[in-house]
């Protein structure tokens, strides 16, 4: 759905859902991870964009303490919930979790905050890796910091989210997908030390596309597995005298590899040169050299599969169709937590279209599965969108 589709499509479920226009809008992307598999919780580095692919809230600030949403995608199921009560997790949707969970970590860090009535709608894919689940964290923390006026950063709203995830949702993420659609930039890259939470942001060569491929492989092992290889890494810098994986260098991890079992020294080495990778496609970026962007990503997925195991045949076929299709012009790897999702592929503008009808005409043929292809652009991080004001009558563009 296109940007200004979605918001006359979010503003319209409001007036429908609460008889008046939105006082405000408020957006916050979904991400793709160009580069920096699995270093996030080894306090590495990523490089991800925020995407074109947003979740927006329509939202008015009530009088009194109760939040009131509507769901736009979900055949507009509800949720109410008080501010002056315990918020607990709801019992049946859990897509209500994410916003009441927000919301809990949010009075739980002393921010005083008041009712709201609330549209959601967005079109980040659900279930592809492009991180729906952090936009839509990010996206309400946005809302209440503009509703109730709220002295926060962007890196606040994204522990935030964060912390509303592996708290109240339950679900163990790092930080990368909260940061970088808090923070993002259009025609940008963020580059995230996982540790510091320090960010740089690296511009995009302009004659690059970001492509991303989802296999539609389901992807059954990735909770219990993506559990088994954060231990595995805690393992091997335990037995390494480290604090993380990250405090090590390649050459070092060679020297030191017979204090490693052999399969814990494999998810060691992919870990610690990934980061090496990650670095050194950030500068690649910035000097728009694509041969070696080409090899980095080749690298990082060959990695992927050999040292972590978290690639699948349909996934290996997708990127090995595109790289002998790219050639150094471009660079495709898998990306995400592993047995299925999604592929990146950064190329041409003048490419895109060959790439896409190479994997029409060939990967359903291969794997049975047909996929879905985005075509994207890096975007811009969370903010608000307009703030209707309605003595005026007229919407007031903010961003």
């Amino acid at each position: 759905m296109p940007a200004q589709t979605q918001r006359d499509y979010v503003i319209s479920q409001f007036e429908r859902a609460y008889g008046a226009k939105p006082e405000h809008l408020f957006q916050a992307p979904g991400r793709v991870n160009l580069i920096g598999e699995h270093t996030d919780y080894n306090d590495g580095f990523v490089l991800p964009c925020a995407i074109d692919y947003k979740t927006v809230i329509a939202a008015t600030a009530r009088n009194d303490n109760q939040v009131h949403v509507v769901a736009a995608d979900y055949q507009n199921q509800k949720d109410t919930f008080s501010l002056d009560e315990s918020i607990e997790n709801h019992p049946e949707q859990l897509w209500s979790d994410y916003i009441r969970g927000v919301v809990k970590h949010l009075q739980m860090r002393g921010h005083r905050l008041k009712g709201a009535n609330l549209v959601v709608t967005g079109n980040v894919p659900q279930g592809a890796g492009l991180s729906s689940s952090a936009s839509l964290e990010v996206v309400v923390g946005e809302t209440f910091k503009g509703l109730c006026q709220l002295d926060i950063s962007k890196q606040d709203i994204a522990r935030i989210g964060q912390e509303a995830e592996n708290q109240f949702v339950g679900c163990n993420c790092g930080i990368m997908d909260q940061m970088v659609s808090a923070c993002g930039e259009a025609h940008k890259a963020v580059l995230l030390d996982c540790r510091s939470l320090e960010t740089q942001l690296i511009p995009m060569p302009d004659e690059l596309s970001v492509v991303i491929i989802n296999s539609n492989v389901k992807r059954g092992l990735v909770d219990s597995e993506y559990n088994t290889r954060r231990l595995q890494c805690e393992k091997a810098a335990k037995l390494l005298g480290i604090e993380a994986l990250r405090d090590i260098s390649l050459k070092d991890l060679e020297h030191r590899k017979v204090l490693l079992p052999d399969e814990t020294y494999l998810r060691a080495h992919h870990v610690v040169s990934e980061n090496e990778r990650t670095l050194a496609a950030a500068e690649a970026l910035k000097q728009g050299d694509c041969s070696q962007l080409s090899r980095l990503m080749a690298q990082s997925h060959a990695s992927m599969r050999d040292d972590f195991e978290i690639t699948v045949e349909p996934i290996d076929f997708i990127v090995a169709t595109l790289s002998d299709y790219l050639k150094e012009k471009g660079g495709v790897r898998m990306t995400g937590g592993g047995f299925g999702g999604c592929i990146v592929a950064l190329m041409p503008h003048a490419m895109v279209e060959g790439a896409c009808q190479l994997i029409e005409s060939t990967y359903e043929a291969h794997s049975g599965i047909k996929e879905t292809i985005y075509i994207c652009t890096a975007s811009d991080g969370a903010g608000e969108v307009f703030h209707w004001d309605e003595s005026q009558s007229s919407a007031r563009r903010v961003s």
